[in-house]
């Protein structure tokens, strides 16, 4: 019963997105679809494809009903479903993702630059929670059971968490069809080159030596 509930909720957002330009994040279509072109020249978006070779393969995906493999430090696997697997997004200025997770498994700190997102907890318990930008930088954070939704603001930091005793799943809406993802930690401490060393020891207010430490952990 809650899944069935979920997934209306989750359909009516998903129209409201695609057809409100007020409320999406990317521009309005200027026509009826444009199938990406991935061997197009890269812009801001993809070229159209030809529309003769267009197919509803183009419009399909397949996935969001198995579950990701945890089996990993995190205990999280996100199936992302955006442009990239879905040539038929382009324009449509929305995707969506499933997120698995293991019993304690967390999604860490990450942000999406482009898209707001409107997560919907289909199975266990999840907390969820965002910080806002200075200078309050304040925590907001809930535990969510089965059937409830939460919303985090576009390009603000935000984290979910299994506080279950049982593997938890989410699907979420996102108002862009390329939302991207930056790791908050994996970004700061992992970057290629590295940030200098002086540089995140002065972020952290720690010795040059932790900073280092820290770093060798992020190859």
């Amino acid at each position: 019963m809650a899944t069935g509930y979920c997934l209306v909720v989750l359909t009516i957002t998903l129209l409201s997105l695609a057809s409100s330009p007020a409320l999406a994040t990317d521009g309005k279509p200027l026509q009826d679809y444009c199938v990406a072109d991935k061997n197009g020249v890269p812009m801001n978006g993809f070229a159209c494809k030809p529309p003769q070779s267009v197919t509803a393969d183009d419009f399909t995906f397949s996935g969001l009903n198995k579950p990701g493999d945890t089996n990993n430090p995190a205990g999280f696997k996100a199936t992302l479903v955006t442009v990239n697997q879905i040539p038929g997004l382009n324009t449509q200025g929305l995707s969506m993702v499933r997120l698995d997770f293991a019993p304690g498994g967390v999604n860490a700190p990450h942000i999406h630059p482009r898209a707001s997102e409107l997560l919907i907890v289909m199975e266990g318990s999840l907390e969820v929670g965002f910080v806002t930008t200075l200078p309050e930088t304040k925590l907001i954070t809930k535990v969510l059971q089965a059937g409830e939704a939460f919303v985090f603001p576009q390009a603000l930091t935000h984290y979910q968490r299994n506080v279950g005793k049982e593997a938890a799943v989410g699907i979420a809406a996102l108002d862009s069809q390329n939302p991207g993802t930056q790791p908050v930690v994996a970004a700061v401490l992992g970057s290629c080159p590295k940030i200098p060393v002086e540089v995140v020891a002065k972020a952290l207010q720690a010795d040059d030596s932790v900073a280092t430490q820290l770093q060798s952990k992020f190859k």
